[in-house]
């Protein structure tokens, strides 16, 4: 599919592009205006993030315009990274090194190789089943039985999230629903733009209006009136981008409204993980948002429901 000549997805590109702008523009002139110790560090943070936030766009949309191959090989990479990033604050012993080669070096290239081929019925399978069967034997041989089931658990779980997971968003360019072939670009970015939009306005909203807390010892930044209103908001935003997917208006609030809630409950649960490991980010690879885990935390969880609710209502 030749994205470019798309008019709907040059219309989003353009419509990112107006709205990174307008923020640039808006960072800059608050950095002149802004006085105070306080209010320069949060306004150099905004900054920081409206940078990163121009690259991750950037290389999200040449990775779209690279095709199939080069979306796979971009989410290949996360996921690379945020198993690097989730590993390295969970404590591991000597043993769990031959399990950990088998994970970073067999399941997850694996895991994208069957996303390639488009073979779902292993696809869907591989690491829930097989995986999760043949970590802990590995740990087993290894002869170490301290905190075993600690230590299996926790690499299993980091499997399921950072490769697992997150393999379900380049697996989208691989759905043939009818009227929609080779579009399934779109669908990712639809996908992209709902969970990111939701990610950024639950902030915004919680910033402007923000009062009860919804679970204070685990986030203490996410509130009901910020939950609400990104929510509302971004499930909008997906009901009128419904021209970009195969989703009648309705479907879309309906698909919307489940990628926003599930996104919410991967950022909670990912804030819980964190607070267990005593951090405040998983990394510091992405200026102004910590690690890649953290940017992506609400995608680990919507991705797959988004993933099969569209293959099971819209691909015969």
């Amino acid at each position: 599919m030749n994205l470019l000549g798309d008019p709907a997805f040059r219309a989003v590109v353009l419509g990112l592009l107006a709205v990174l702008v307008v923020a640039s523009v808006a960072g800059f002139a608050f950095a002149q205006r802004v006085t105070g110790e306080s209010g320069r560090d949060t306004v150099a943070n905004v900054n920081a993030r409206i940078r990163s936030w121009w690259l991750m766009c950037a290389v999200f949309t040449a990775a779209l315009l690279l095709g199939t191959m080069g979306v796979i090989l971009l989410f290949a990479l996360i996921s690379f990274l945020t198993l690097r990033e989730f590993i390295t604050i969970t404590p591991t012993r000597r043993a769990d090194h031959r399990t950990l080669v088998w994970v970073f070096f067999v399941f997850t290239p694996l895991q994208y190789y069957l996303v390639a081929i488009q073979w779902y019925g292993l696809f869907s399978i591989l690491i829930p089943v097989y995986a999760f069967l043949f970590i802990p034997l590995l740990n087993a041989l290894a002869g170490d039985y301290q905190q075993f089931l600690d230590r299996t658990a926790k690499v299993q779980w980091g499997l399921m999230l950072c490769v697992y997971c997150v393999s379900h968003m380049p697996a989208l360019l691989t759905l043939r629903i009818p009227g929609f072939e080779e579009q399934g670009p779109k669908l990712l970015l639809y996908l992209a733009l709902v969970a990111q939009s939701s990610d950024v306005l639950q902030y915004l909203w919680g910033k402007a209006i923000g009062r009860h807390r919804i679970a204070p010892t685990i986030s203490p930044n996410k509130t009901w009136e910020g939950f609400l209103g990104g929510i509302l908001c971004a499930t909008l935003l997906g009901t009128a981008l419904w021209w970009l997917t195969p989703f009648q208006p309705w479907q879309a609030a309906l698909m919307a409204a489940a990628i926003t809630l599930t996104g919410f409950a991967g950022g909670l649960t990912l804030s819980a993980i964190k607070r267990d490991r005593g951090i405040k980010d998983y990394g510091a690879l992405i200026e102004g948002h910590g690690g890649v885990l953290d940017r992506i935390d609400s995608l680990c969880f919507s991705a797959p429901l988004f993933f099969h609710l569209t293959r099971y209502f819209f691909q015969p």
